[in-house]
């Protein structure tokens, strides 16, 4: 899967809207429960189960709003991820690649008409100019990659976020249904129950998934973090000394 702005524009606008319409469902769920209830024809037993269902299903509903409220405070990280990424490419990684390669022993053009002592300091001091950029090169990669991993899971993440949530609008659009019914029954209530429990389980699933992904680019930025104090490519912590 790669990352689509498109795609990522889309789902969190339904995302937007599926929250609103989630809430004004939930809204109806009460009063709906309480109008069959009352209804004189209605047995105690029924209307017991009805108004459990209800109460159940709101607070539920109520868990999935709020998490997904919650979850929805980082919706723009996947997209910033995506821009930071093709930046570490265009702007670090690119000109890095470009020094090491201006740089590289085999490019340098005074020694092939230069020779003597003074050739042979200029070609020694320039010796880690091409390892240092290289390292640059290489680790912008990495980080640029990592961002990437990163913007794709949060942008699969928001799309299940987006399906789970458009499930829990259809059972609340069914339950609704059923609460209205004179034939409901115990059985029906724990079928509504059961249902919107399955959702807010899914939402944990989820994000327990995002986690481990963000989980494991964390450990390799703390590599990337490593190499650039790598001495071997900047000797000192700086980079390397140029002076003949």
């Amino acid at each position: 899967m790669a990352f689509n702005s498109a795609q990522y524009e889309a789902v969190t606008a339904k995302l937007s809207t599926g929250m609103q319409d989630l809430s004004g469902k939930l809204n109806q769920v009460g009063p709906k429960a309480e109008s069959t209830a009352n209804h004189w024809y209605v047995p105690d037993v029924v209307a017991d189960a009805l108004i459990w269902a209800a109460n159940k299903l709101i607070d539920l509903g109520s868990w999935v709003l709020n998490k997904i409220t919650e979850l929805l405070e980082g919706v723009a990280d996947p997209g910033a991820m995506f821009f930071y990424a093709m930046d570490w490419q265009s702007h670090v990684r690119s000109p890095a690649s470009s020094v090491a390669g201006d740089v590289a022993p085999e490019a340098l053009v005074a020694p092939k008409h230069w020779s003597g002592d003074a050739a042979t300091a200029y070609t020694t001091s320039v010796k880690g100019q091409p390892t240092a950029a290289t390292q640059i090169e290489t680790s912008a990669d990495k980080i640029a990659a990592a961002l990437n991993i990163c913007a794709i899971a949060g942008l699969a993440f928001y799309v299940a976020l987006g399906v789970i949530l458009i499930k829990f609008i259809t059972a609340t659009i069914a339950a609704i249904a059923a609460l209205g019914s004179v034939v409901f029954s115990w059985a029906g209530a724990a079928l509504i129950v059961e249902e919107a429990g399955v959702n807010t389980a899914l939402i944990i699933t989820a994000v327990t998934t995002l986690v481990a992904v963000l989980g494991a680019q964390g450990q390799q930025m703390a590599i990337i973090e490593g190499e650039a104090v790598d001495n071997s490519a900047f000797p000192g912590g700086h980079w390397p000394d140029a002076l003949a």
